[in-house]
């Protein structure tokens, strides 16, 4: 046993990849399996299924396993639906029950609807350090990969129906036959079989016009096989050895339940299995669907959190646990505790010793790269907004304040990443009162006498000496105070006419660390 096996199983992705070595035996290389019908833009939601398989593989391969990681595109699925959020909708309509890779880009970008979608997810499975062997399956079946598998299916039709009428309200008769035709004249999958002959010949009827056809299985590509039937034949034909599943699938008579009984007929065994809950965004509100077109997609959810940071919340829940990304207020907590357990992995900060181990093995899962050797930069989402807001979002001169502190390329590229999420999240989610804007000259404001003395105290203590000696956002909140009890004011009278020269809101940021941020030099000729 190598060092890597004797690792302790502390992370789930460790439990599933050390289960699959021992249930499936001690093999030198292991396939694990996702995949999706590419029936309109692949949301958010579908990357917790490409993640659980991604961070899995990853656990196997530093056991010193070759792991092979297919990703299916189900695109000779029949395309059943217009997603709402398309556009070119009655040109779509023309094509609906043909199959999905003929129907043509509405954006004219791609050589079909079906590539559209699959590039635009390949490209940002990349962004998250996901690498998957992508298997476009109306290649396979046109080039008649699957055609011995589909008679096989066929020859073993009643076997296949007994197991589905086991799960079944209104069970299949003897006319089930486990296929689907695309008409060879009307292109659509709306066909009923009406005949095998055992051997390689189909006959099917066209429902809508009563055409009728014949098909040899031989020379042709236009039977498929229907979902329940198709997804235990490709875990026998590529071997695979794990493959997750949604809450959908996994319920008590759902696609998993009869596919590990269909693929037997296929000769192989069901790949090890885990159930994913479903993942939703903290205020969009309803499952996502493409269909209905209420879509977040992984390049969304990259504009508010770093790559690392994505990868990391899903590493941070086990997969049977539902769970919502926050675009809200909550963002900043996000960011607070990815934060504090970066911190806790290098021994930046001190942790018993279980969330320190587990804080070190969801951060190792978290890498894109190489995992630094020490603790990048850590610039406070919310401290960085309010610097980025002070310098009207310009990031080189927000850059300043945190130049002593970047170290290296992986920093730049934290600070850089971490201020344009900072940047889009102010813009398009932050709340009201989190937004303000550095006045530029004082503003018309109503002062009475104790708010006088209290500034006329204050910028008089800006501009002395004492102001040099500061060295922290503490000595400035108690000098504040000492001002405010030698004038008698209330700190709420203070704070707020100091708030209102400088941003015209009743209250803010924190309020001495504002201050030091903004700079001297500004706060006095504001508040003189």
């Amino acid at each position: 046993m190598t060092e890597q096996t004797k690792k302790p199983l502390i992370h789930w992705a460790d439990i599933t990849a050390d289960r699959i070595i021992r249930q499936k035996g001690d093999k030198d290389s292991y396939v694990v399996a996702s995949g999706i019908t590419p029936s309109g833009v692949v949301h958010f939601g579908n990357f917790r299924e490409v993640i659980t398989v991604d961070l899995v593989a990853r656990a196997l391969r530093e056991r010193g396993k070759e792991v092979r990681f297919i990703f299916s595109w189900d695109d000779y699925d029949t395309f059943r639906k217009v997603p709402l959020n398309l556009p070119k909708q009655d040109e779509l309509k023309e094509y609906l029950f043909q199959p999905i890779v003929d129907t043509p880009d509405p954006y004219g970008e791609h050589e079909s609807y079906a590539a559209h979608h699959e590039h635009s997810f390949e490209a940002q499975l990349k962004k998250v350090g996901v690498a998957v062997e992508p298997i476009y399956q109306a290649k396979k079946y046109r080039a008649g990969d699957y055609k011995e598998q589909i008679k096989h299916a066929l020859n073993k039709r009643i076997e296949i129906r007994d197991i589905l009428n086991q799960y079944r309200t209104t069970p299949y008769g003897d006319d089930y036959y486990p296929v689907s035709v695309y008409c060879e004249k009307y292109k659509t999958d709306q066909t009923t079989i009406t005949g095998w002959d055992g051997e390689s010949i189909l006959t099917y009827k066209h429902n809508e016009t009563g055409h009728e056809g014949k098909i040899d299985l031989n020379d042709t590509s236009l039977a498929k096989l229907p979902w329940r039937v198709d997804w235990p034949m490709r875990w026998a034909f590529e071997k695979v050895d794990f493959e997750p599943g949604g809450k959908d699938h996994s319920s008590q008579g759902g696609s998993f339940t009869t596919a590990k009984d269909i693929v037997k007929i296929f000769d192989w065994e069901a790949p090890i299995y885990v159930q994913y809950d479903f993942v939703s965004i903290k205020g969009l509100g309803g499952k996502m669907s493409s269909s209905k077109g209420n879509l977040i997609t992984v390049n969304d959810v990259l504009k508010i959190y770093e790559p690392e940071m994505l990868r990391w919340i899903f590493a941070s829940y086990k997969t049977n646990v539902d769970f919502a990304v926050s675009f809200d207020l909550d963002v900043l907590k996000t960011y607070e505790d990815f934060d504090r357990q970066e911190r806790l992995a290098y021994g930046v900060e001190t942790g018993n010793e279980k969330k320190v181990n587990m804080a070190k093995r969801v951060l190792e899962l978290s890498q894109i790269g190489e995992m630094p050797k020490e603790c990048p930069i850590q610039p406070s989402f919310r401290h960085l907004c309010n610097v980025l807001q002070i310098n009207e979002g310009n990031i080189e001169q927000t850059k300043k304040a945190y130049e002593a502190d970047i170290k290296n390329d992986r920093d730049l590229r934290r600070f850089n990443e971490r201020s344009n999420c900072a940047l889009f999240w102010l813009e398009n989610h932050a709340p009201e009162e989190f937004k303000f804007q550095v006045n530029k000259e004082r503003p018309q404001v109503e002062t009475d006498e104790l708010q006088e003395k209290f500034l006329a105290e204050f910028a008089q203590y800006i501009e002395s000496d004492e102001w040099s000696e500061l060295e922290s956002d503490k000595d400035l909140h108690e000098k504040m105070y000492e001002i405010i009890h030698a004038v008698e004011i209330t700190p709420a009278d203070a704070f707020s006419i100091l708030y209102k020269i400088l941003i015209s809101k009743e209250k803010g940021p924190k309020l001495a660390g504002f201050i030091r941020t903004i700079g001297r030099d500004k706060v006095l000729n504001l508040i003189k």
